[in-house]
């Protein structure tokens, strides 16, 4: 299946819109049940992480390809702390964030996080069969 990919530009105060609009998309392409709530919930979590941390707006496209739904969303924020090393360790529950990296991680396949002064780039994938 072929369909176009869905591009949308987004800033605090549009999220949810964004959500559903994501949402309505994955599931056009295949993903159901725990799978598509799954990716869904990556996709709040990082689109979110670009408006608190990347400059209050970003970019979202999400495209599918050879079977699997991929998502790249950009900021043009300060990028991530120097040192950064992108820890898979579980985040403790004293920790007052550092869970949206980690959930996308665990949840979906294929992750990939480009982080510069001039913004973050973080690209990421689902099976849809």
């Amino acid at each position: 299946m072929c369909r176009r990919a869905l591009v949308a530009d987004f800033a605090r105060g549009r999220i949810t819109v964004l959500r559903r609009a994501v949402t309505t998309y994955a599931a056009g392409m295949g993903l159901t049940g725990r799978r598509l709530e799954d990716f869904v919930l990556a996709v709040n979590e990082i689109t979110t992480n670009a408006v608190l941390h990347g400059g209050g707006r970003g970019r979202l496209r999400l495209w599918a390809r050879d079977g699997r739904l991929w998502c790249e969303v950009t900021d043009e924020g300060p990028g991530l702390p120097p040192g950064w090393m992108g820890s898979a360790r579980t985040p403790s529950r004293y920790d007052p964030g550092g869970r949206g990296l980690w959930l996308t991680r665990m949840l979906c396949d294929h992750v990939t996080i480009v982080s510069t002064p001039g913004g973050t780039s973080v690209t990421f994938s689902a099976g849809t069969r």
